[in-house]
């Protein structure tokens, strides 16, 4: 699939580019550490948060991010990026072993010190300041931002009521470039409380655009590629039974039986090992659909 610019998210204005380094073919490899977006650099502000902690300032690494604190301290405004957040609440999240006095110093330095570098006159966007500070109220500008979990959001909110088989073009394409964004879980590696159930919503928005793709894969007879997104999946959730369901019918569409075969023994295994559990019937059905392997005799899949 060659993908074109779809649009992009609202927060960022400029929508996906091709990724710098990235092959934009369906299937292509995750996006490295090293590798950003050239939407990203239309801006002066963009982060990573899909992974390792990455910001970058005027198209440069952002030393200045580089302190724990700071990263937790942007990485909560950019998730909750929609509305303002008092103060005296915001440091009680991000200080909550402090003491009151103590919490908000810390949120008034770590603010100072966000704001404190200025960008040069010819910047795209130099008026844009990245935070929108008052008395008692802080938010993150998202005038001037570029974010991987928004475009993320932002594909997800564009297909979420359309089955994967009845993707357009154009959805699928703009599906591909979210998911080659999930270059990891959600800030990988921290265990703040906020952050654990964030990491578990962006995962779950991840699996459900990848096993779309499946659909997609299948309705427009693309079984190797889609036998990809599901390797993809079942790397998230190994014990996944629709993605091996899925699988199971792009390999013997694709004209592989045994490897068809070979995928229900993999779901059977990780059903029992992860989950306790047997195939369902669906899955026992379809198995039993292969196995006879009967021209025309599988069914449809339900979109």
């Amino acid at each position: 699939m060659c993908l074109s610019c779809w649009g992009g998210a609202a927060q960022s204005t400029c929508g996906f580019d091709n990724l710098v380094g990235v092959n934009p073919s369906l299937g292509s490899r995750l996006l490295s550490g090293r590798d950003w977006p050239t939407a990203a650099f239309s801006h002066p502000y963009s982060f990573l948060l899909l992974g390792r902690f990455q910001a970058r300032r005027e198209c440069a690494q952002w030393e200045q991010m580089d302190g724990h604190k700071l990263q937790e301290i942007m990485s909560y405004l950019l998730l909750f990026r929609q509305r303002p957040h008092q103060r005296e609440v915001l440091a009680g999240t991000l200080w909550g072993a402090s003491s009151p006095p103590r919490s908000r110093k810390n949120l008034r330095q770590s603010l100072w010190q966000m704001q404190e570098t200025k960008l040069p006159a010819d910047s795209p966007g130099p008026d844009k300041p990245l935070l929108l500070v008052e008395k008692e109220w802080v938010q993150v500008n998202q005038e001037g931002i570029w974010l991987d979990v928004a475009e993320l959001e932002y594909a997800f909110d564009q297909v979420q009521s359309t089955a994967g088989e009845r993707l357009t073009f154009e959805q699928a394409a703009l599906v591909e470039k979210a998911v080659e964004l999930y270059r990891g879980d959600l800030l990988e590696g921290w265990q703040e409380e906020w952050c654990l159930f964030e990491r578990e919503r962006i995962r779950a928005i991840n699996l459900t655009m990848l096993e779309k793709l499946l659909g997609y894969c299948e309705a427009s007879g693309r079984y190797e590629e889609g036998l990809i997104y599901g390797e993809r999946l079942l790397r998230h959730d190994r014990a996944h039974e629709r993605a091996h369901w899925r699988m199971m019918r792009l390999s013997y569409l694709g004209g592989d039986r045994t490897g068809a075969l070979r995928q229900f023994d993999k779901c059977r295994a990780a059903l029992a090992e992860e989950l306790g559990v047997t195939p369902g019937r669906l899955t026992r059905v379809l198995y039993e659909q292969i196995c006879a392997d009967a021209e025309g005799a599988l069914l449809p899949a339900a979109g």
